[in-house]
């Protein structure tokens, strides 16, 4: 995104003059976690709160989704006070730790939180199974999630968070007792997530999974910004330049090394080769083992991107029509609709036998055309038959 374009985008969360202070029961100050901080979170970006423990971070957040009240200052989302339910619905939330019905399965978990949003059964189970896919945890679809280990009660939480497709995506420690595996498919969520035009933002203490995947970031301290601004202006070290080039031979690495002593104090010359990360390394070797078909029992690698994530935004139009039709078609108005269509086919039925009986009185009229009183009651009968079909018509 260029600065043009990013200057343009619409603000998601902005605060100003934002504080915090715990008071005792007597309302004596406590403890002034967040204390005077601004800061602006545009759409598409994915932002990083940092900071040591008790630094502000999660009251901060927290503040962000209505939970607490500010001492001080203001914080909106959306152009909206956090309390406004409007956005609530574009919100999705991944806790510290992860807050879980421990006696409902990973499937009645998520068609819980699916029903909270509004969603339509068939679009809960189809969200459900494409999610569950996404975190790996098909398996374990029909377990308690009480009986989940950490790892997979943080998995099925990123699923939670994810099952209204929201358009802030708040991440608290979202990495926190997930294996290296684990780690890299949300760093994949999150990539996705800011390609489709999607906001996150993720509070962690892993400084490397923060420079991976956040735009901009913010280091707090003692509830105050001490540090802010995009990964580029904060980490970049001016004064000295890397080259990278194939590798050299012995000979060419002295031809090299000659060339910068004539220009270079020789001190200051490091030649080295360059190293992959051990998170990179892990994952060769992981996806290397999946590839032989190596049997585990542990988690497995999640599955593509859950469908519904990397779909077109809906219009209101669209989500309207569709609303309707759920209407149309839900549990309530079926035995209206099975009704009407019953006493349609009950309808037609006795209009055919009507005909029938008046196609026999009035051949029977035809062929008795000599007996005046007959034909009388012939013609009784068929205005009465016509009335009646009139009748049926009508209703």
């Amino acid at each position: 995104m260029s600065e043009e374009t990013h200057n343009k985008a619409e603000v998601v969360v902005e605060a100003s003059g934002l504080s915090k202070t715990f008071r005792d029961f007597w309302s004596r100050p406590k403890a002034k976690a967040v204390n005077d901080i601004d800061f602006t979170v545009r759409q598409g970006e994915v932002f990083g709160f940092l900071g040591p423990n008790g630094s502000g971070k999660s009251t901060t957040v927290k503040m962000m989704l209505g939970l607490l009240y500010p001492t001080a200052g203001t914080i909106s989302v959306f152009g909206h006070n956090p309390n406004d339910v409007r956005m609530k619905k574009r919100l999705g939330y991944l806790p510290e730790e992860s807050y879980l019905y421990k006696y409902l399965t990973a499937t009645e978990t998520l068609d819980f939180y699916g029903a909270l949003f509004n969603l339509s059964s068939a679009e809960r189970k189809n969200r459900i199974d494409q999610l569950l896919d996404m975190v790996g945890l098909t398996h374990a679809r029909n377990r308690s999630v009480g009986e989940f280990s950490k790892g997979m009660a943080r998995r099925i939480g990123l699923a939670q968070a994810m099952i209204n497709d929201p358009d802030l995506l708040i991440l608290d420690e979202p990495t926190s007792g997930l294996d290296p595996l684990g780690c890299k498919e949300i760093k994949d969520v999150i990539t996705l997530m800011k390609e489709r035009g999607k906001t996150v933002i993720v509070c962690s203490h892993l400084l490397s999974d923060i420079e991976d995947i956040c735009d901009k970031v913010m280091i707090l301290y003692g509830g105050k910004i001490r540090a802010q601004g995009t990964l580029n202006e904060l980490l970049m070290v001016s004064d000295v330049n890397t080259i990278t080039v194939p590798a050299l031979s012995a000979e060419q690495t002295k031809k090299l090394l000659a060339l910068l002593r004539k220009e270079i104090d020789e001190q200051k010359i490091v030649i080295d080769h360059p190293r992959r990360t051990l998170e990179e390394y892990f994952l060769d070797v992981v996806e290397k083992a999946i590839s032989e078909s190596a049997s585990t029992s542990g988690v497995v690698s999640g599955g593509k991107i859950a469908e519904y994530l990397t779909e077109p935004q809906e219009t209101s139009d669209t989500k309207d029509q569709e609303s309707i039709l759920n209407a149309l078609t839900s549990a309530t108005a079926k035995p209206e609709i099975e009704k009407i269509v019953s006493t349609s086919e009950v309808l037609d039925e006795q209009k055919e036998t009507m005909n029938a009986k008046l196609a026999d009185l009035v051949a029977e009229s035809d062929s008795e055309g000599d007996d005046a009183q007959d034909e009388k009651n012939d013609k009784e009968s068929v205005e009465g038959a016509n009335e009646k079909l009139k009748h049926l018509t009508k209703n």
